[in-house]
């Protein structure tokens, strides 16, 4: 089936669909804006790679991201999930131009994108995305913190939970297209392990998993199977949340260009 054009121009990502660029004052967006990129981005895309220059700072709008650190052996672990809550690329911001891990997008979509030099002008004026950008910092590593501890004292169930938990809160619908081989590699667990979590739980009816797709079924009881440190991320991130002023809408969102992603 063909999607007519207005069909497509309609479902087009605004930049307010970002709670951090929703949240900035009609000054500040009016300063910004008119420098967002909206860029695809396709799943396992890489946008940033250990140790490369940074040159944009991403925003999600309707995808997650996957910060992974990975080791001299090949393997990796998923040490936080950004989507529209948040932003990639802290590390510009923070008086640093690369970052030791790297971010694999685990859910395709779109993200608004900011050259560096424009979110370092904007951060340096000490004003709005300087208070906002810090506090978001602040859940961003209380997420690192807490997943280091699930992956030191939880099971592969509790940790598979927490992630779907994570996945979901920055999605709007309840599924997700993922292999568990590429689960696995996220938590830093064999994919037979990511097999038997995810039949358990596909027993109990908390999901259904077939060719690829997780379905959540029963979010009450995935959250009443998950460790505590999905609630202490939420409970973080819902502080960052509370605090931002209710959201702005720009005008024209169709003025903004869409750019292609630069492979890192």
């Amino acid at each position: 089936m063909v999607r007519s054009k207005s069909a497509s121009v309609s479902a087009k990502p605004e930049p307010q669909h970002n709670h951090l660029l929703a949240a900035l004052s009609p000054d500040v967006q009016g300063r910004l804006f008119p420098h967002l990129e909206l860029v695809p981005l396709p799943l396992r895309a890489v946008l940033y790679e250990s140790r490369r220059a940074m040159r944009h700072v991403y925003f999600p709008t309707d995808s997650i991201v996957s910060m992974q650190y990975l080791m001299e052996n090949g393997a990796s672990t998923a040490i936080s999930v950004v989507g529209n809550e948040g932003l990639l690329g802290i590390t510009l911001f923070l008086g640093g131009e690369s970052t030791p891990s790297r971010s694999v997008v685990q859910s395709a979509g779109y993200a608004y994108r900011l050259p560096r030099t424009r979110v370092k002008e904007e951060f340096n004026r000490h004003g709005q995305l300087l208070i906002l950008m810090l506090r978001y910092t602040q859940a961003l590593i209380t997420q690192i913190s807490q997943t280091a501890v699930c992956n030191r004292h939880h099971s592969i169930d509790q940790q598979l939970c927490r992630w779907l938990l994570l996945s979901m809160d920055r999605l709007s619908n309840n599924h997700l297209t993922m292999t568990q081989e590429f689960i696995g590699n996220m938590l830093g667990v064999r994919r037979e392990g990511v097999t038997q979590a995810a039949l358990k739980l596909q027993q109990l009816g908390v999901i259904s998993y077939s060719r690829g797709l997780i379905k959540v079924l029963d979010r009450p009881k995935l959250e009443k199977l998950s460790c505590e440190c999905y609630s202490v991320v939420k409970k973080e991130t819902e502080l960052l949340l509370n605090y931002m002023p209710q959201r702005q809408v720009i005008k024209n969102p169709d003025a903004i260009p869409t750019a292609k992603l630069e492979t890192a």
